[in-house]
């Protein structure tokens, strides 16, 4: 079994910040990429950032700038450091993560969700 944990989400002012938490735990062998997604509804979800497992990331346009994504590998842990946060950004944040487990079986896991609203 794998457990994906989310934090940090809440209530923040426009032009506030925000950092996000996921902790993988659990059969887990090794992680490859992790990546933040966010949905509103009505909405597909969208990748917001990823990082790989040598530290490469990427982000989507509209958070470049903005939006920071980092990993601890000593603690399966992959973070999102939000500022100058919009309320465009406002929306459920998923954590995703690609890992091999002990089994050596390759998958992806999904968080629970976060919310984010970002309102004066």
């Amino acid at each position: 079994q794998v457990q994906l944990v989310e934090s940090g989400g809440g209530l923040v002012q426009p032009g506030g910040s925000l950092r996000l938490s996921c902790a993988a735990s659990g059969s887990i062998f090794s992680i490859a990429t992790m990546r933040w997604y966010r949905q509103v509804p009505g909405k597909q979800r969208e990748l917001v950032a990823g990082i790989s497992s040598g530290g490469s990331t990427n982000y989507a346009d509209s958070v470049k700038g903005r939006f920071t994504i980092s990993r601890d590998n000593a603690k399966s842990t992959v973070y999102l450091q939000m500022n100058s946060l919009k309320p465009e950004d406002t929306a459920v944040y998923f954590c995703n993560v690609d890992l091999t487990t002990i089994a050596r079986v390759f998958t992806t896991y999904w968080g629970q969700g976060t919310q984010v609203t970002v309102s004066s």
